[in-house]
């Protein structure tokens, strides 16, 4: 079976909850990612199918954790960058990605929905110096804990948060990257599951507070 052959997974009926009166505009950016995003290499050619459970809904069931200013790190697609900032208007986010073609991606999905609360930069994360540095830092499916840690917490404010979305093996990262949570100063280290009872796939979220 090609990507051809598949269909855009039908909307789950938990999607209007979580995104309230940005429904719309879930869609919309829903909509744009599984008509271009195979073609543009931002999605794999299998993921229509599950594009809002695995997708689209795994990244916005977090929406609740996030405040002040956030960073996406590899925000890619816009997952969870774009999502996040649809779901939250009133959370400043920059979105960080090196890539050319994505951050052409990322412009054009912030100008057509007109998400204001939103700013993309063409960076690595290791290049990017916030004054003050932000109050959260997020990132999705980038790389394990202990190559994530060493790029993203120096970009947390003192006092700030990491708030990394991660697969079944969170708890095994966390135990597997010890040095670099002793190095970079996070406490409070834990893994939070979102969505228990509300999606078919839950979400699992490595939180930490960095001093």
């Amino acid at each position: 079976m090609t990507g051809e052959d598949l269909v855009l997974e039908e909307e789950p009926a938990v999607a209007a909850q979580l995104f309230a009166d940005r429904i719309d505009a879930a869609r919309a950016f829903t909509a744009a990612l599984a008509r271009e995003g195979e073609e543009r290499g931002l999605i794999g050619p299998l993921e229509l199918p599950r594009l809002w459970t695995r997708h689209i809904l795994n990244s916005a069931i977090a929406a609740p954790l996030f405040h002040g200013s956030v960073a996406d790190i590899g925000s890619g697609a816009g997952l969870p960058g774009i999502v996040l900032a649809i779901a939250r208007p009133d959370v400043t986010w920059t979105l960080v990605e090196p890539m050319e073609r994505r951050i052409t991606w990322l412009t054009e999905q912030v100008q057509a929905l007109g998400l204001e609360n939103v700013t993309v930069l063409r960076a690595r994360a290791e290049d990017v110096r916030p004054v003050g540095g932000f109050d959260v830092v997020t990132a999705r499916a980038v790389s394990a804990l202990r190559t994530l840690i060493p790029i993203t917490a120096p970009l947390v404010r003192d006092g700030g948060e990491l708030t990394l979305l991660k697969g079944m093996n969170a708890a095994n990262e966390i135990e597997a990257a010890q040095k670099q949570i002793k190095k970079f100063r996070l406490s409070d280290v834990r893994v939070e599951v979102l969505g228990e009872g509300v999606l078919p796939e839950t979400t699992r979220v490595v939180r930490a507070r960095v001093r």
